[in-house]
């Protein structure tokens, strides 16, 4: 299938239609590269949507939480994991457990970038990728992954495959960054994928063709999102998909060309997934992105061999949820979020953070988690810790305007 080179934002400039799940879309999923010359590795991943911090973390003892999410089907303790007896994880990252358990997987909560109240998904989206404490400055033409990436003499590109996306903000700037995208590319509207899984409802070997390709492409996804299908015409297909299937999808296939480059002279990764916005139908949409973002943290063990031990992936969010469940199933834009943070190189099984409280005198503007640390201290930590970055480099140059606070002692 012929994938259109095009820009993220004037993509979605020309897509309004959509609304904003279009910010959460995997059809706009840029992978980038860069090798260096550290043994260490590190894996950035944008989830992209807003992804509800309170589901994925729960703070089960937290006694305001059940009240806030009791409406919301599958948004309280049931099928979740404990972690340290406060907080419980989200099924749809219970195959993590035994990271968690190994030492290999920590989160850290009630967390955001500088980004306040207007909540817009390409606003928050290019804050967290610019690493800039506002939306205005030299800071917003290049990424804070390609800052760090210019402090170290001799950073080269590593080769790679260039298949029509530009690169995305994070690594955007003077190093050199090689880009690759998976070669999938299905362009379909709601509208259109309804009227075609209806004409082939009564064939079944167009109706899977159908599904499959959907699927492979993420625009089933971006249909369920905006609730043009219901989990029983094939929402729930990735979720139940054999193993043969779940491996052929394009985040796995991402997984495991990162992996590949990453075993050989690539020191960074850094790529998104989407379907993180929960506005509708939460305990649907939202284990299918978790799925995902657990399917790519297991291929990237898988795959890495014993390079996963010099490794460290921080998966990051634009802005967390609503505390309260709203009217459709789901949750809204919010504030304060959670980030998870993975590898061989981390001093996991924690749950990092200061946590504020549910009550309503707790919340950020009586609606969402308070934010109690920025979200870029804990990467400015996890690069000192793997690369030795000086702090006053890593606040006022990587992060400008940040503030790191204490060392949490993320990495070993």
């Amino acid at each position: 299938m012929r994938h259109a080179a095009m820009n993220r934002r004037s993509f979605m400039g020309r897509s309004l239609a959509l609304g904003c799940s279009l910010a959460a879309s995997p059809l706009v999923t840029p992978v980038s590269f860069a090798a260096a010359p550290w043994p260490n590795r590190l894996v950035v991943i944008i989830l992209r949507g807003a992804m509800d911090g309170l589901d994925v973390v729960q703070p089960v003892g937290d006694p305001a939480f059940a009240a806030l999410r009791g409406s919301l089907p599958g948004g309280t303790a049931a099928g979740a994991h404990d972690l340290n007896g406060f907080f419980a994880l989200h099924p749809g990252l219970g195959e993590l457990m035994p990271l968690w358990r190994a030492g290999e997987l920590s989160f850290v909560h009630a967390v955001s970038t500088p980004y306040r109240d207007k909540r817009s998904h390409f606003d928050g989206q290019d804050m967290l990728e610019a690493g800039t404490p506002d939306l205005t400055g030299r800071g917003m033409r290049d990424g804070w992954l390609n800052r760090m990436l210019q402090q170290v003499p001799g950073i080269e590109a590593e080769t790679a495959y260039a298949l029509g996306h530009d690169e995305m903000l994070l690594t955007k700037g003077g190093a050199p960054v090689a880009n690759w995208t998976p070669d999938v590319g299905l362009s379909i509207s709601p509208q259109a994928e309804l009227l075609a899984r209806r004409m082939m409802a009564d064939d079944p070997l167009f109706h899977d063709a159908l599904t499959e390709a959907l699927m492979l492409s993420g625009a089933d996804e971006l249909a369920e999102e905006q609730g043009m299908i219901a989990p029983d015409m094939g929402g729930m297909a990735e979720m139940d998909a054999p193993e043969g299937k779940r491996a052929r999808q394009p985040h796995n296939a991402i997984a495991r060309f990162a992996a590949e480059k990453l075993r050989k002279d690539a020191r960074i990764a850094a790529f998104s997934l989407g379907g993180f916005d929960t506005h509708l139908r939460q305990d649907v949409t939202l284990p299918r992105a978790l799925r995902r973002l657990s399917d790519t943290i297991l291929t990237l063990r898988a795959e890495m061999g014993v390079a996963w031990q010099k490794t460290a992936v921080v998966a990051m969010t634009e802005f967390g949820r609503t505390a309260r469940a709203n009217g459709s199933r789901g949750t809204d834009h919010g504030t304060g979020g959670a980030m998870l943070l993975a590898g061989g190189a981390l001093r996991g099984g924690q749950v990092l953070g200061d946590w504020p409280g549910l009550g309503r005198a707790d919340l950020y503007q009586g609606r969402d988690l308070m934010p109690t640390r920025d979200v870029r201290a804990h990467a400015g930590w996890i690069m000192r810790g793997l690369y030795g970055f000086d702090r006053a480099l890593i606040e006022n140059v990587i992060f400008p305007g940040l503030e790191m606070g204490d060392d949490p002692g993320l990495i070993l």
